[in-house]
């Protein structure tokens, strides 16, 4: 059944970064935004079996599956590689899915975060390709493909294998084209050119497009003063053709609004406003950042409990507001919960599940050096 990129939403609600209240999903935050989204005629929910500890499906269940009918919205979710430790546990992964999820099918299934070495070769090592289309013949997958953080060498080589794939889920924003890790420039042209739909991730790069220093601001808002920053990543990448879906991993309903008001009535940037984008991604790339986009998988596995993504986005704030005293401030606040970055223990757990590639190791370090004196 191929996809008809007309009936898809173009704003998708990610599921990885819910509303919490004391470390737990807030459900009565969540179903309102649930509200909104469908309120504004949108419809597609992007979770995963490992998103908020396993929490996404079950509030996924709770907000979404219980209140509509199963024939109002698209759920997809993904399988995780890495909790494959044996064949049987593809099987029941998929059934745990189904039943925190409260559905009998999943319109999108997606083979999650596939690159180079471990993650691949664990879905060929036990056919999950092939394991996925039996799922759809049987019904309980309507839609089948993958999330991908590896080459374009990579994509080619399982797109020629993989003929039945019916659509790719890649990271591309404005600031990522030329990213020698990412590469996404190239990814996107690959499946373009194969006029394979494409779903795209962190198209605000984690709320990294979203604020910036006033004088790069400055350069969007002299162009469109009443449009947010973050707008115009979005409309950047709704601009490109063969786009099906953009997940934003909405937190709060001040975001939500945004996003709704950004694609209910899109706009596609015109010519000088990506000359606008491009003048501002030169800008963007003269200040050294940590390319951390917030996904969390280096969390959970960490034995010191520390909150990588945000000493990060310490860091990252500092290097664009040395004056800032707020950014030390929720430093402090951030070890009153979780571990001091001079915690670290340097065992590879986080750099090993990282989507982006991160020396984090050696990132914590510099981290600690800056935030722990």
């Amino acid at each position: 059944m191929s996809i008809d990129l007309n009936t898809m939403p173009k704003l998708g609600f990610g599921l990885m970064r819910l509303p919490e209240n004391e470390g737990v999903i807030d459900h009565e935050h969540v179903c309102r935004m649930v509200d909104k989204y469908m309120d504004a005629g949108m419809n597609y929910f992007d979770t995963a079996y490992v998103y908020h500890g396993g929490n996404s499906e079950v509030a996924a269940r709770e907000a979404l599956v219980k209140r509509y009918p199963r024939e109002s919205f698209m759920i997809a979710t993904k399988l995780p590689a890495w909790e494959i430790k044996k064949e049987s546990d593809v099987e029941r992964i998929f059934n745990e899915q189904l039943e925190r999820a409260g559905v009998d099918y999943f319109d999108f299934y997606l083979l999650h975060s596939i690159e180079e070495g471990n993650n691949y070769d664990v879905y060929v090592k036990y056919d999950c390709f092939n394991w996925c289309m039996k799922r759809k013949e049987e019904g309980k997958i309507k839609h089948f493909g993958f999330s991908f953080h590896g080459s374009p060498e990579l994509l080619t080589k399982i797109l020629d294998d993989h003929p039945e794939i019916e659509f790719v889920q890649i990271q591309l924003n404005y600031l990522d084209r030329t990213n020698p890790v990412v590469r996404s420039q190239e990814l996107y042209d690959i499946l373009h050119e194969r006029n394979i739909p494409i779903i795209v991730m962190e198209p605000v790069r984690g709320g990294m497009l979203a604020g910036f220093t006033p004088e790069i601001e400055g350069m969007f808002k002299a162009v469109r003063p009443e449009k947010s920053i973050a707008s115009w990543a979005l409309r950047f990448v709704g601009s490109l053709p063969g786009v099906m879906t953009i997940l934003s991993g909405m937190s709060n309903e001040e975001q939500m609004n945004d996003n709704i008001g950004t694609f209910k009535n899109f706009e596609p940037l015109s010519e000088d406003e990506f000359k606008v984008v491009n003048e501002v991604t030169d800008k963007i790339l003269e200040i050294p950042q940590i390319g951390c986009t917030a996904c969390k998988y280096c969390c959970d596995g960490c034995p010191m409990k520390i909150s990588i993504p945000d000493v990060f986005r310490t860091v990252n704030t500092l290097r664009r507001y040395p004056d800032d005293w707020r950014s030390k401030n929720f430093y402090n606040g951030l070890v009153q919960r979780s571990g001091r970055a001079s915690a670290c223990v340097a065992c590879g757990q986080c750099e090993r599940v990282c989507p982006q590639h991160l020396p984090i190791i050696k990132l914590i370090k510099e981290a600690s050096e800056i935030l722990d004196v």
